[in-house]
């Protein structure tokens, strides 16, 4: 709690016109879906509940897809009904990996192009989560690896690591789509899955191995981001503005308020479990204090998604790293933590 103080006086620094009596003048109002249940969310989670979305001028309408609910309760998380929203199609920001929302708008004719402008997820963290029966990784050659689906950041990790390891995706391993969840694993569905912070803190509930952590090395991703409808973002800047500082302001408060990370998991994911919790925060650290746009994850996407249709983009045209780059230079992202 003691980096609270000195957060709340970092607020009061204007910045660009924000100033918390401007901001009341008028709230915003926007729409945002969280595209997964996860530790990258909860961030989000926090901003709304401890007003900090409020006190930088928004109105914020928040809520989870019923896809990402029902996502979750493969694993055993059962999201409150209050929380899921299935009513708003293509709300202006999505919380949700960056690499898949490349990957669809050059391989899908529906895909909302929208643009990455901030991202808490640059490498991948996946750990491979295994049952008893898998002790060395090289015993996953000509294996079932579960994945969520094509295009997303547990398939671009599988597909990395199968590279790293000198397989062939299509004759060593079997990637199996919608097999990312821990049921899977334990109805014997799938021999291994790319498990994420929350999954990992729930994998030894059910005797499930911890087989290798990707972390070292240092896959490039677009993972977890705010990724703004594209032409909205174009009239609506202020909004975005306000969005990406109230996220910054509530990823310091997470990293120096743990009781603020259990009130949000337990509200918004159900999860009252210590031992998760407390195996979840362990990950906290990974959020970076600056998370710029993953440059270098969308351009690692594009080239391992190689196709006609992807070559006609660029990556610029998949983030906008200006808001970041703002507060940055004004100093205040280095004041949350002072």
């Amino acid at each position: 709690m003691s980096g609270w103080p000195r957060l709340v006086a970092a607020i009061a620094v204007s910045w660009l016109t924000l100033q918390p009596a401007a901001a009341a003048d008028r709230l915003i109002p926007v729409e945002v879906a969280l595209g997964d249940v996860s530790l990258n969310k909860v961030p989000f989670l926090i901003a709304a509940d401890a007003g900090i979305y409020t006190r930088n001028g928004l109105a914020v309408r928040q809520f989870i897809t019923p896809a990402a609910a029902a996502a979750a309760s493969n694993s055993g998380v059962v999201v409150p009904r209050q929380y899921v929203r299935g009513d708003i199609s293509n709300p202006p920001i999505g919380i949700g990996g960056g690499t898949p929302m490349v990957y669809r708008v050059a391989t899908d004719a529906g895909a909302v192009h929208r643009v990455a402008l901030l991202t808490t997820e640059g490498i991948i963290r996946n750990t491979i989560i295994t049952t008893g029966a898998i002790t060395r990784v090289e015993d996953l050659k000509g294996k079932r690896f579960g994945v969520s689906n094509p295009g997303t950041v547990t398939h671009l990790g599988a597909l990395a690591f199968v590279k790293q390891m000198g397989w062939d995706p299509q004759r060593d391993i079997s990637l199996m789509i919608n097999g990312n969840s821990l049921n899977r694993l334990k109805q014997g569905r799938v021999d291994a899955l790319m498990g994420s912070a929350l999954t990992i803190s729930l994998a030894p509930e059910m005797n499930l191995k911890l087989l290798v952590d990707l972390t070292p090395y240092n896959f490039p991703v677009a993972g977890s981001s705010i990724l703004a409808e594209r032409d909205w973002l174009k009239d609506n800047r202020e909004a975005a503005a306000r969005l990406v500082k109230a996220t910054v302001e509530a990823i310091a408060l997470m990293k120096t308020d743990r009781a603020a990370f259990n009130a949000a998991l337990i509200k918004w994911f159900n999860i009252t479990d210590p031992l998760v919790q407390e195996r979840m925060y362990r990950e906290v650290e990974e959020i970076p204090r600056k998370p710029y746009p993953a440059i270098e994850g969308i351009r690692y996407t594009m080239a391992m998604y190689d196709s006609a249709e992807m070559r006609k983009h660029k990556a610029e045209e998949f983030y906008d790293a200006s808001f970041m780059e703002e507060l940055d230079k004004s100093g205040f992202l280095d004041r949350l933590y002072q």
